[in-house]
């Protein structure tokens, strides 16, 4: 797969370096494996150097984050396809090619994710990609085996492929033609939901996105750059979830959408600080300032994404609130949405 670059974006992960990527290069399947280290202060660069030599440096001289940060490594590269991989993942013997020969089958797809199991628990499927990302009417973000914080036991219930609304971050194999054609990711987002957005302008300018099935499996660490419980993260999920639903909801629908949107963040805000969690309660409110404050950006940002497709023309889309199904309703499980199959914008169902 010479046409094929697996990139991990490195930041002070020397530890999960070491442990994860010689199965990475032992399963690499010929494609090129490329670190971009975004300005390490650990010892990054010298175990890369000293101990994977065969590895590919971009070494960075500042932090540009998630999104730039891959942004500028991939504007160096020049291949067919990029593997964007967490440097947290434990790739399976045999995961890489069912990804390309998805891509092959598809021509129109842009991206496409393996099932992500938790590496702790192998037989749980993980947060961040599971059995495929999903969304809500109000771009909630979820998946086939994860619902919020419970995660479902993997059975083999998810491993047919099926277009989806996003694919994951953590694993994501994406065709470079779609990842130059939309941009890549939007900078501003620096971390968190960035995949959500390009997934959502690929869908939006024609393209698909895929859930390979059991024929791909990786599994995920998770949490390797901050905590799950974190304000930094909160302030980013909060704020990037605003844009996310602001930049590429189709016209009709983002009025709506957008005010029962800010009215559920307000409610997750007074849980927080119910339960005493000052400091997350505050990157909320924080994070709603500062959409607001460049609500002239997000405009300039919607223009250029060019949304178009209703929510019953995406694939991977839940017409209801998955909030509302959760906490008020107790369905703790994908199946138990009841998720009616929508057409995507090439015809298929989800």
């Amino acid at each position: 797969m010479q046409d094929t670059a697996i990139v991990i974006l490195n930041y002070n992960g020397a530890h999960f370096l070491r442990q994860f990527l010689p199965g990475v290069l032992a399963h690499a399947d010929g494609a090129q494996v490329v670190v971009a280290d975004n300005a390490s202060t650990d010892d990054s660069r010298e175990v890369l150097q000293r101990e994977f030599p065969a590895v590919q440096v971009l070494a960075f001289t500042e932090n540009l984050g998630f999104c730039e940060g891959y942004n500028q490594a991939l504007a160096r590269l020049n291949y067919d396809f990029y593997v964007l991989l967490n440097s947290d993942v434990a790739v399976r013997p045999g995961w890489l090619p069912p990804l390309r020969q998805l891509l092959a089958q598809h021509p129109r797809a842009a991206a496409a994710q393996p099932k992500i199991l938790a590496h702790a628990n192998p037989t749980l499927l993980e947060y961040a990609g599971a059995g495929g990302g999903y969304l809500d009417a109000l771009a909630y973000p979820f998946c086939r085996g994860r619902l919020f914080d419970t995660l479902e036991t993997d059975r083999g219930q998810y491993d047919d492929p099926r277009p989806v609304a996003w694919a994951s971050g953590a694993c994501c194999l994406v065709r470079a033609s779609a990842w130059r054609a939309l941009g890549g990711f939007e900078p501003a987002f620096f971390a968190h939901m960035e995949e959500i957005d390009f997934c959502w302008r690929a869908q939006n300018a024609g393209y698909e996105v895929w859930y390979a099935g059991g024929a791909s499996v990786v599994e995920h660490v998770g949490g390797g750059t901050l905590p799950k419980s974190n304000p930094r993260k909160t302030y980013l999920n909060f704020r990037n979830g605003l844009a996310l639903l602001f930049k590429n909801t189709a016209p009709g629908e983002l009025a709506p959408s957008l005010i029962l949107r800010l009215l559920l963040d307000w409610v997750a805000g007074l849980r927080l600080l119910a339960a005493g969690n000052w400091p997350e309660a505050r990157a909320v409110g924080r994070a709603h300032a500062a959409f607001f404050l460049r609500l002239g950006y997000w405009r300039r940002r919607r223009k250029l994404a060019a949304p178009r497709l209703l929510l019953s023309e995406r694939a991977g889309t839940y017409a209801g609130s998955v909030v509302w199904a959760y906490f008020g309703q107790g369905k703790k499980r994908f199946a138990d949405l009841s998720i009616t199959a929508y057409p995507s914008a090439a015809g298929k169902t989800n």
